[in-house]
Parts: structure tokens; sequence; C-alpha cells
């Protein structure tokens, strides 16, 4: 199965990528704006944050995700580790992780899909999981609809675009005010859960 390159994907695309053998990410799909192919969705202090990376495409125009560079006029980037911080530093395992993520806020990034890759890669090991990840040599078409790069987005109510996924409770950061927010992007999970991220993403999906 081809899946989507995202951005430090939701937990219902996580919970797909850690039953695979071998990854393949597509990158000969059209970019489409407002997808999680450039954004992720954290819990903040006050509530669902969306981070956004800003690109450069031209309008008008199709562009293949491969070709979508990144801007970093923005300093997007430190924003982005900024609010990772701020939303996650009294998480369990935050200190934990922070010093192999905040590489991936150092440097920079001249496509997306470079940025998406490695992320998935290290999220993977972080995991525990050896799952070789390759990019798409063409684009296979959308055949069905439950294709992961069609029903795996932010303005889709995923409980009615994804019912195979199980939402399950588990402990977050600001919860006792702000309640459960289910299908974060991972790093939500791996923040709060550490090693037990993987056996939550396993027990998710019906089988």
């Amino acid at each position: 199965m081809i899946f989507p390159a995202l951005y430090n994907g939701p937990l219902n695309y996580y919970a797909r990528l850690v039953r695979q053998k071998e990854l393949i990410l597509e990158q000969f799909d059209s970019y489409s704006k407002q997808s999680f192919r450039n954004r992720c969705m954290i819990m903040g202090p006050n509530g669902v944050i969306s981070l956004s990376i800003p690109v450069i495409r031209k309008r008008g125009e199709k562009t293949l995700l491969r070709d979508i560079r990144i801007d970093y006029d923005s300093n997007w980037n430190k924003i982005h580790w900024h609010s990772l911080v701020a939303s996650y530093a009294s998480s369990p395992f935050f200190e934990y992780l922070a010093d192999e993520l905040h590489p991936f806020y150092e440097k920079s990034f001249d496509f997306l899909i470079d940025l998406n890759q490695d992320l998935v890669e290290h999220t993977l090991g972080f995991l525990g999981l050896n799952i070789k990840v390759n990019c798409s040599d063409a684009f296979t078409p959308i055949k069905s609809g439950d294709d992961p790069r069609h029903f795996i987005h932010p303005k889709k109510d995923q409980t009615v675009a994804d019912p195979g996924f199980l939402s399950k409770e588990y402990h977050q950061v600001f919860s006792d005010r702000l309640g459960f927010q289910s299908n974060l992007s991972i790093l939500d999970l791996i923040f709060n859960e550490g090693p037990d991220a993987l056996a939550y993403l396993q027990a998710c999906l019906k089988t």
C-alpha cells in the first residue's frame, strides 16, 4: 500500500504504518493546501494547536509533492519547536526525546518530502521498528475510499472517514482541564506514553 508523506502525522496514520514491513511514501501526488502533508495537530495549554509549515509553490498551477519547497522566511521551525516545548515540556517523556527531535527544527530542508520522510523514519525508529522507508517512483492512482491518501485529512471527520480506527484515551498534558483530544500528532502520543506508544498504536485498528 502507498501512504501519503505526512508531517508528524496523526495516530490513525501511524497505526497503519507500524503494521508495514516496508513503507512507500507517495511523492508524485499533486500537493493540496490544508492537508497533513505540511501540518500537524498538537495539544497546547489552551487547546488543540495546528502547526503549519509554509511552502513555496506556483499559484494556480498543480505542483507535485516532491517539488514543494519549504519557506524559511517566517522561521516556522523555531515557532514549531517553541510550541512543542510550551506544550510538552511537562510531559513524562519530552526530556528523553527532545535532543533527538530538536535537530529536525535546526536543519534547513529544501523539500517538504525530505523532512517528512526523515521524520517518519525517526519516529518508527523510536517506536522500536526497523521499517525500510522509500518514496514512490511514479503515481499510483487512488482506486478506493479506504486508501489512506484519501481519507486521512484534517478537514474530514475521522470518526466517519476512518471507522476502522479505534480511538482510545491515554494521559495527555492538560487533559485535566481540557479533556482528552483524540487522533492528534504522533508526537502527542510518544511524549505522553513513551515506550508504550507502539502497543497503543497496535491496538487501535480493527482487525
